[in-house]
This record gives C-alpha cells, sequence and structure tokens, in this order.
C-alpha cells in the first residue's frame, strides 16, 4: 500500500507564519487544559494533536476495523477526512460531515488510540496535516500540545515545554476528569496508556532545548502561570528582551 497523504494546506504568501508554542507530555498531565487556558491568555489558537487519532481510532472502530492491524489501520485511513476547529471559544472535531467531539472521548476510543498512533506512515502523514493546519490558521500563534510535539511535529519552534507530574499525581486527576468510571481502573488504564505509547514516543524525557514544567505540586492555574512564564521568558530571550 501507498504511503498515506494528507491533503494539502499552505498559508498565504503575505500571511507571517504563526508562532508556535509546542507543549509534550504524558497522558493526565493537564497538557490539553493548561495548554488551551494559555492559548486563551495568549490569544492563540489550540491545537489538540491527540484528537487526530482519537478521531482516527473512532473512524477505524466505526468501520469494524482492527487498531491493532497497522494494515486495517491504513486502509481507514485513505478516506480518513478529518477538520478540527483551532478557536479556543467553538472547540469541534469532524470526521466527514460528523461532529465527533464528544464521541472521540468515550472509552472503547481511548483503548483504541494506541493502536493507530503506533503506525508510523500514518503519523507522519498526520504531523504534516497539523504543521499545515497551523501554517494555514492566520493566526499570531497556535499553542501545539500532545505527544512528540517538541521534538518531531515542531523541533524548531521558538518555545518547547515539556509538562509532567508524577504518576500517581496524573492517574488521580485523569480519575478526577472521568468521574463515571473507578479510581483503579483510571489508573491502570493510563498506566497501560504510557507502555504502549513509550513504544513510540519518548513523552518523558526533555529533549535539548526543551523547559520542563513539573506540574505535581501545582495546582491548574499555577500550571498554565509556569507555561506562560517559560514562553515570556524565552521569546524575551529570542527577541533580545
Amino acid at each position: 500500500m501507498t504511503e498515506p497523504t494528507p491533503s494539502s494546506t499552505t498559508a498565504p504568501a503575505d500571511t507571517a507564519a504563526p508562532i508556535v508554542v509546542a507543549i509534550d507530555g504524558p497522558a493526565g498531565s493537564g497538557k490539553s487544559s493548561v495548554s488551551k487556558a494559555a492559548a486563551v491568555r495568549l490569544g492563540y489558537g489550540f491545537l489538540d494533536t491527540g484528537a487526530a487519532y482519537r478521531a482516527l481510532a473512532w473512524h477505524a472502530l466505526a468501520h469494524g476495523a482492527d487498531t491493532s492491524d497497522a494494515s486495517a489501520v491504513l486502509d481507514v485511513f485513505g478516506d480518513f477526512d478529518y477538520a478540527i476547529s483551532l478557536d479556543t471559544d467553538d472547540r469541534w472535531v469532524r470526521v466527514g460531515e460528523t461532529d465527533v467531539t464528544t464521541a472521540i472521548r468515550e472509552p472503547r476510543v481511548t483503548d483504541a488510540v494506541s493502536g493507530v498512533a503506533r503506525v508510523a506512515p500514518v503519523r507522519k502523514a498526520v504531523n504534516e496535516l497539523f504543521r499545515r493546519l497551523v501554517a494555514s490558521s492566520g493566526l499570531p500563534g497556535v499553542v501545539v500540545e500532545g505527544r512528540d510535539i517538541t521534538t518531531v511535529v515542531y523541533p524548531d519552534a521558538p518555545v518547547r515545554i515539556l509538562l509532567t507530574a508524577a504518576p500517581e499525581v496524573r492517574a488521580a486527576r485523569r480519575s478526577k476528569e472521568l468521574t463515571n468510571q473507578d479510581a483503579a481502573a483510571v489508573a491502570a488504564a493510563l498506566h497501560r496508556r504510557d507502555a504502549a505509547d513509550s513504544t513510540v514516543v519518548d513523552f518523558l524525557t526533555a529533549a535539548p532545548g526543551v523547559e520542563v514544567v513539573d506540574s505535581t505540586h501545582l495546582d491548574f492555574e499555577q500550571t498554565v502561570d509556569a507555561v506562560l512564564s517559560v514562553v515570556e521568558t524565552t521569546m524575551g530571550a529570542r527577541d533580545g528582551r
């Protein structure tokens, strides 16, 4: 099978490229909520890259595909028509004409995400799609969060942050978000997700030039402030301030 290729989107020639704030981190570290809050305060757009893999997992399940089979994943990726909003005030995810914003958060989809995300040709094509989405956004900046964002998707971003926390803290936070699930089950699922994803990307070690924000002992607002402090310091240094 030929390697999948995402649809091409380019930014207008007279539009400056958006500033990218790249945020990596493991499941339960608060990447999405913290990144979105930081984007709001910066006046930037927000790209949840994990939503693409969740949407692909949903798409694969909708087609009855075995998400542990790379060939099956590549087959369904061929007609994966994906769209996502970068607007912090109007969040949506679509596959074709179907709004899957809520559906991609279902446990069955979460369990299938690692299977689709580990297919190398899919990751390469989706990463290219992320870059095109940001480049064509027309926004002054975009906070991009997910896995391997600081090392693979945007290794040259002016601001690169690894947001992390102790495993037990991440599990407790995720359990609090998923009020209808048993805490032990959530912790076990988080551990499985980390173990599966660690075979594809290293999301616990900061690459050279990546700033670490450890939120183990920080509340939500303190974590957002810490991220914004890194942005301000890094951009200030870059601009000679």
